[in-house]
């Protein structure tokens, strides 16, 4: 299979099942963080999930691991899925807007983030989640398409292209502002009574 570079070939993209999405992911040259990579990191879980994730980039563990939020801010958000009842890769699945660790585990700028956006759509495509759980800003402006704070999105039901999406904090950002863990709170009670209205309305049509 053949290179395939998001920013000449995101209609190939498009295309792709899992199996070919992988081997895309992990052989990518679209930017310049594949230059120093251990590895891509796609995602971690149910491929068929009712619940997505979505983080920023992966760090330092998750290159040498090749799997999202496996540090602190993973513990972390296992915590944040257990309070609600979900569990890493139970009809869960966790990905980032950019798929290789950006240096310094800074922030993927807009040009990163462009690059692998063809991959985070076409696994939203193929996932058809019930819900998107956008963690951290990076995430929410790129789902999104727009600027935006976290203070400013939270507690509402979103849109990504007809799912359901809902923003909250990044667990890396709690781990330094605990104040901000009983907002987070709030937005995982709202993310799962949210859900559980989807699915009464969804039992309704049937």
């Amino acid at each position: 299979m053949r290179l395939i570079v998001p920013a000449l070939f995101s209609e190939e993209i498009a295309l792709l099942d899992w199996p070919q999405l992988k081997q895309a992911v992990a052989s990518c040259t679209a930017c310049a963080l594949h230059a120093q990579r251990t590895q891509a990191v796609l995602g971690v879980g149910d491929e068929q999930a009712d619940w997505l994730f979505v983080g920023e980039a992966p760090g330092a563990e998750e290159d040498q691991q090749g799997e999202p939020f496996v540090g602190q801010a993973g513990k972390l958000l296992d915590n944040m899925l257990a309070s609600i009842e979900l569990k890493r890769g139970e009809k869960v699945y966790i990905a980032n807007v950019v798929k290789c660790r950006p240096p310094g585990n800074r922030n993927p700028d807009t040009t990163e983030a462009l690059a692998c956006a063809p991959y985070l759509d076409r696994q939203i495509a193929l996932m058809q989640p019930k819900l998107i759980v956008a963690l951290g800003k990076v995430a929410a402006v790129r789902l999104l398409g727009r600027d935006a704070t976290i203070a400013s999105l939270r507690g509402q039901v979103l849109d990504y292209h007809g799912t359901p999406l809902i923003i909250t904090y990044h667990p890396a950002y709690l781990l330094r502002t605990l104040a901000d863990k009983a907002r987070a709170w709030e937005d995982l009670c709202f993310a799962r009574q949210t859900f559980q209205g989807l699915m009464k309305q969804a039992n309704a049509t049937i």
